[in-house]
């Protein structure tokens, strides 16, 4: 059984397809979810979904003509960093993308149960007897597997039965982020253009794409993060930005927060985990490591997750050998991408400092000599490396 139907759960049913098992797919969503802020594919994550039979159904949708703006609310605009600029060479897509050419690559005749939540785990040698309530009609059964892989995100309802629970494992960073996607441009910013505006401990990014409407991130620091939860999304990011009048481009990005149907509003939160198994009993993606968004790794470490779980699972015998082996090669890698959204809060949501050191530094960027080094700083640091290297193969 795979719980959730994100990236993560979907790419492990077709990895244990790949290895000769039989999925069954539980989402407590009533229909599979569309839509999606930005994600970035990188090396590892292309490498798996390559293997995982996906990636020709993807492509760039990175706007390589376009422009990255630096703006305030006062209508200043000068050059600026964008995702291009972060070491690595991913593909720029929606979230929406990996999770549908997942979802069509598995076999029509795969068991997949909406509106469906696991209430109850208990677990032998054997297998693992799981108690399913459908929320839809009521109705509530106990079924027997021989693997349960928990993908089902930050707030995981199978860690939570068969590990513990939230508190134990979630740490927060106390950053609040909201992401959506825009229905067609913003304000006078060209449509194929992206634009950052840096305010200490706050900011709004635009991502635009090459053939799609851009998305919008923006994040923010907060003392209390149960508070934010109090009062709508809306209220509260405008509470985040202040009293002051908010310009035009914040002020249309905050519009469009308003009047989306489809909003990511949530605590950057990562779990920290000693192992991710217990028994036959398995946590991948967010549900285990939760690199967090800003690390810009979510769709590719839960790509080669799943990936490399279904390799492990096919080469060994024994289920929890499999499980042993499956985390003891991941984790290095998890370490990593974990540090990595810790850090890059400070490209993300930085503080006033940082925001004056990347002013220094697009200053230095204009300047030809600077801009190819740094180009090639970007493009061979251990960063870069790391989110391109193909962790079955490391």
């Amino acid at each position: 059984m795979v719980v959730g139907l994100g990236i993560s759960g979907t790419s492990t049913a077709l990895a244990l397809l790949r290895a000769g098992w039989t999925p069954v797919l539980v989402e407590k969503a009533p229909q599979r979810r569309s839509g999606g802020y930005f994600v970035g594919l990188f090396g590892a994550g292309k490498s798996a979904a390559a293997r995982l039979g996906i990636l020709d159904a993807l492509h760039d949708r990175t706007a390589y003509d376009g422009r990255n703006y630096d703006s305030d609310r006062f209508g200043a605009w000068r050059a600026g960093l964008g995702f291009r600029d972060i070491p690595g060479e991913p593909w720029l897509m929606l979230r929406g993308d990996v999770e549908r050419a997942a979802f069509e690559a598995l076999p029509a005749d795969v068991e997949i149960r909406y509106s469906t939540v696991p209430t109850n785990i208990a677990q032998d040698a054997d297998g693992v007897d799981v108690t399913l309530a459908n929320t839809a009609d009521g109705s509530e059964v106990t079924e027997r597997f021989d693997l349960v892989v928990g993908a089902d995100g930050l707030r995981s309802t199978v860690r939570r039965l068969a590990f513990g629970p939230d508190e134990r494992y979630l740490h927060r960073l106390n950053y609040i982020i909201a992401a959506f996607q825009l229905p067609g441009g913003l304000g006078r910013l060209p449509l194929h253009d992206g634009l950052t505006l840096l305010e200490p401990d706050r900011s709004l990014w635009v991502f635009p794409f090459a053939d799609h409407a851009p998305t919008v991130l923006i994040g923010y620091q907060t003392d209390d993060v149960d508070a934010e939860f109090t009062e709508p999304p809306a209220v509260r990011v405008r509470k985040a930005f202040g009293p002051e009048p908010t310009g035009d481009m914040l002020g249309a990005a905050l519009e469009a927060l308003e009047a989306t149907d489809e909003l990511l509003f949530d605590s950057v939160e990562q779990v920290h985990m000693d192992q991710w198994h217990n028994g036959r009993v398995v946590l991948v993606g967010d549900s285990a490591w939760c690199v967090t968004l800003y690390a810009g790794m979510g769709a590719s470490a839960g790509l080669a997750g799943a990936d490399l779980l279904g390799t492990m699972i096919g080469r060994y015998g024994d289920v929890v050998q499999a499980l042993t082996e499956w985390d003891r090669q991941l984790r290095p890698h998890m370490g990593y991408y974990q540090q990595l959204g810790f850090e890059q809060t400070a490209i993300f949501t930085p503080n006033r400092k940082q925001i004056n050191l990347r002013r220094i530094l697009m200053r230095a960027m204009a300047m030809p000599v600077s801009s190819q080094v740094l180009k090639f700083v970007r493009t061979h640091n251990r960063s870069g490396r790391m989110k391109d290297l193909d962790i079955a193969r490391a």
